[in-house]
């Protein structure tokens, strides 16, 4: 088992007296021999705090120290093996705080052993009980297992945390009203069935609360995946919002500036039309008064403008010009237009070379086409 890559700062430990259970086994290395009974379940606690004290007090010299906490569980399980083989429980292969943070996260329980060399009690639990088929099935099915050599720093560092009496030392950790709560602490040489039976006590004792906090977790994850929905439904509910918000802001921009253009182009049209207006009035004055129908320089001239037909009389010495400026004072007349004879048809430019009309050639009686020249 290796350790996930967490950097977050790893759970605290609570003991508490009064819900754990603690098993001693007589023969036990260290503390007090195995005395199992009431008056030792009460007063352990009190105990192992003044033996620690005094351990720190008189040890802190020779305190172990550790620069890499990974690599001593991993130098003690290389050693491990190189002693007693590969027939063990799956070792976990991180610190001590790793663990812990996993345990928390997998909702598992941490089944954390230190081990001490030197022991004969030690050196015989590790080859007949640690592996046994039935005890390694157990362990690998229920818990992580955590394990150390508490001559290395992260070994006498938990060591220290978990104020341990003898050896071999067992202790089983479990996420316990939102904290890591030892529940079990085994200390000796229990044989493979005593193991297997303490091991199941404790686990089935608190095994109620992994699994209220895979409850808690499951209705934390389902009210948080609600959330999510309800967000994501609200941030899609907006979007469409702000999307119709931005289509209607376009359509307004849109007809905004088509009300503003055909309003120009409406303005531009009336002033255009105010303009040739203006210019229609300006040219009324350059218009030769009309001659009287019997004087016998007169030219008469039947001028067809669109569907209706003009009369209009001017001299023989008036010019081409002249008939352009008649045609364009009248109100439906064209801006752009041409006037061309009936028969022989052709063009009469009001050019100043052709200063007159009968030196464009018109008689006294004439019928001209005026041509809108801008359809």
């Amino acid at each position: 088992m290796y350790a996930q890559d967490s950097r977050a700062r790893p759970p605290q430990v609570v003991d508490d007296s009064s819900s754990r259970i603690y098993f001693s086994y007589p023969g036990s290395s260290g503390g007090g021999g195995g005395l199992l009974s009431y008056i030792f379940s009460m007063c352990y606690n009190l105990v192992s705090s003044i033996l620690q004290l005094l351990f720190a007090i008189f040890k802190r010299n020779v305190r172990p120290v550790s620069s890499d906490p990974v690599e001593d569980v991993v130098n003690f399980i290389r050693a491990y093996e190189e002693r007693y083989g590969n027939t063990h429980p799956v070792f976990y292969q991180g610190s001590y705080s790793q663990a812990l943070s996993d345990a928390k996260q997998e909702l598992r329980f941490l089944l954390v052993y230190l081990h001490k060399d030197e022991t004969q009690e030690v050196d015989q639990w590790c080859r007949n009980t640690l592996c046994d088929p039935e005890v390694i099935r157990y362990i690998n099915i229920h818990t992580l297992f955590w394990a150390c050599n508490v001559k290395s720093g992260e070994g006498y560092k938990v060591a220290e945390a978990l104020k341990l009496g003898s050896y071999p030392f067992l202790a089983l950790i479990v996420l316990k009203d939102n904290r890591m709560t030892i529940v079990g602490r085994l200390e000796g040489a229990p044989s493979s069935a005593d193991l297997m039976s303490r091991l199941q006590t404790i686990i089935e004792r608190n095994e109620i609360n992994l699994i209220q906090a895979r409850r808690d977790r499951a209705e934390r994850n389902a009210a948080q995946s609600l959330r999510q929905q309800q967000d994501r439904a609200y941030e899609e509910s907006l979007r469409a919002d702000q999307e119709k918000d931005r289509r209607r802001e376009e359509e307004r921009r849109a007809r905004e500036e088509q009300e503003a253009r055909e309003k120009e182009e409406l303005n531009a049209q009336e002033l255009e039309i105010q303009r040739i207006r203006l210019m229609k009035e300006l040219t009324i004055g350059k218009v030769p008064l009309e001659p009287e129908p019997s004087h016998p320089n007169a030219c008469h001239l039947q001028i067809q403008l669109g569907e209706r037909r003009m009369k209009r009389r001017f001299l023989m010495t008036d010019t081409v010009e002249d008939v352009y400026h008649w045609i364009f004072s009248q109100p439906d007349s064209p801006v752009s237009f041409e006037i061309t004879t009936s028969y022989p048809r052709r063009i009469l430019y009001p050019v100043r070379d052709i200063s007159t009309l009968s030196d464009a050639g018109l008689t006294h009686r004439e019928v001209l086409h005026v041509n809108d020249l801008d359809d």
